[in-house]
């Protein structure tokens, strides 16, 4: 059996093992449920955090848990034509803040100019303040396999925040914390490479997610580049079919998080 068959075989059973904590033990040796815990999502523009990771943090907080988004940008230069890029930018926070009350979920704003994510380390020391003040256990992010500079350095800046992080040695403001696992989203700009291996069930958050995406100019179609409400919206329902669920986001676990140790199957 294939990754992709035995998550399709595990179903909801893959969302608490990805996606929630283990709670101790009872005193009377029987282990507790797993309770959901909390995720960040780190994206290059606030467009990209909630078309491809905002479902995934509104299942998180519909189950109990809490999710943070992060936005290195206010992907300011996808303006169309007759908006003014920096007014258009201010459009995106707008846009963001609005989603991020409606699915109950905590947004941080970077100033880094859209197209120029800079991948050095002042930015993952960025990044790093914002996991250790959050304390996620989960961390989603971009793909490395785009062809968007943004995302490239996105996905980069990451893995070397998540490092620093969790460096008890590196003196920051805040002390160190370390995210357990970190998982890449489904988009279509970094799909080179991109191979499914987890699948989350977001039909109970799927009406509330597309409210919230609903809020950005370009998920209407008014900026005119990529129709992202069909295709999203669309491939919500395609990952549910393969996964057995009526509305499902794909992720990527991180290649570390691959080896299995088990003493049966």
């Amino acid at each position: 059996m294939n990754r992709r068959s035995f998550a399709q075989a595990v179903g909801s059973a893959a969302v608490l093992s990805a996606l929630s904590k283990r709670s101790p033990r009872s005193e009377s040796g029987e282990a507790e449920a797993a309770r959901p815990g909390r995720i960040m999502a780190v994206a290059a523009h606030p467009g990209d955090g909630l078309f491809t990771m905002g479902a995934v943090l509104a299942q998180q907080v519909e189950r109990g848990g809490a999710a943070v988004l992060v936005n290195l940008s206010l992907g300011e230069r996808g303006a169309p034509k007759d908006i003014p890029v920096n007014e258009y930018g201010e459009m995106q926070r707008t846009a963001t803040e609005k989603a991020a009350r409606l699915l109950g979920i905590d947004t941080v704003f970077l100033d880094y100019r859209d197209g120029e994510i800079p991948f050095k380390e002042e930015s993952a020391l960025q990044v790093c303040d914002a996991i250790r003040e959050h304390k996620p256990d989960i961390v989603v992010t971009h793909w490395n396999g785009s062809w968007h500079k943004d995302h490239r350095n996105c996905h980069r800046i990451v893995r070397d925040a998540i490092f620093f992080a969790g460096l008890g040695t590196l003196k920051r403001s805040r002390a160190a914390h370390s995210a357990s696992k970190i998982f890449y989203a489904d988009n279509w700009e970094d799909a080179n490479g991109f191979v499914v291996d987890t699948y989350i069930d977001i039909d109970p958050v799927y009406e509330k997610w597309l409210q919230a995406c609903d809020f950005y100019p370009m998920w209407r179609g008014q900026t005119g580049f990529f129709r992202y409400n069909d295709y999203y919206s669309s491939l919500s329902v395609m990952r549910g079919c393969v996964s057995g669920f009526k509305h499902a986001v794909a992720l990527m676990a991180d290649e570390s998080q691959r080896i299995q140790r088990l003493q049966f199957l």
